[in-house]
């Protein structure tokens, strides 16, 4: 009896394994050794920009951000399907916070860090009003940008929603995670539905393709910031 109570706990545990497996199939994990993997975004007329280096403390390696009344990010370089891969996990953590301008106008428009979501522009699924406005702005920028975009956000304000709309465009929405002074100096992990998400800021289904980015900016705010990202990861 003992064997076979053994065998049915492995069988249990195996089960829970695999299942556990089956559930979290992770697309990619960016442990930041390098910045091999990301290139650099960089805003018209914006001409300073944030920066982006390695730190290694021991066998730990992190993202640092550091901005100084400038705006940049970096985009990894692949995109995915958000339907096959909906959700993203990461670790975070900001020296200090913005305390200048307010979040919902454009002179506030600042966050020491950002996990941006860029859903893919399709012209095949555009409208004639889309195409043409689009294709302007391929012409002016050399891409197409995105059709929509998702910020999850540090704030350094107290803001009682968890969405709100960017001051610059319906077509951007402000996830807030974190906010206020509480949590400064320490790591935070974040889990996201990128696609549940997407859903409830903008009242419809999102574009398939999705690119990610890391933004730390201060250029509305005049104001600096130091902040980390330990690791980030998109699973189903």
């Amino acid at each position: 009896m003992k064997i076979v109570k053994v065998v049915l706990v492995l069988l249990i545990f195996i089960s829970a394994s695999l299942a556990l497996a089956a559930e979290k199939q992770v697309l990619f994990r960016e442990d930041f050794r390098s910045l091999a993997n990301w290139e650099p975004l960089f805003f018209p007329k914006i001409k300073k920009h944030s920066t982006y280096t390695i730190e290694n403390v021991g066998k730990r390696s992190f993202l640092k951000t550091e901005s100084q009344a400038s705006a940049s990010a970096i985009v990894y370089k692949k995109t995915f399907n958000v339907y096959e891969y909906p959700r993203a996990r990461w670790r975070w953590k900001v020296d200090n916070v913005y305390t200048k301008g307010n979040p919902r106008d454009k002179s506030g428009d600042d966050y020491p860090i950002r996990i941006y979501v860029m859903f893919q522009y399709d012209p095949q699924k555009a409208d004639f009003t889309e195409k043409v406005s689009y294709g302007i702005a391929k012409t002016i920028y050399g891409k197409y940008p995105p059709h929509s975009t998702m910020n999850y956000v540090w704030t350094g304000h107290e803001i009682p929603e968890r969405i709100i709309a960017s001051p610059y465009t319906d077509k951007a929405k402000m996830i807030i995670l974190e906010q206020g002074r509480n949590k400064v100096g320490m790591w935070v992990e974040e889990t996201v539905n990128i696609l549940e998400d997407y859903r409830k800021a903008f009242g419809k289904e999102p574009p398939a393709s999705v690119g990610v980015a890391i933004m730390n900016d201060s250029d509305n705010t005049g104001e600096a910031a130091v902040s980390f990202v330990e690791y980030i990861e998109v699973f189903r």
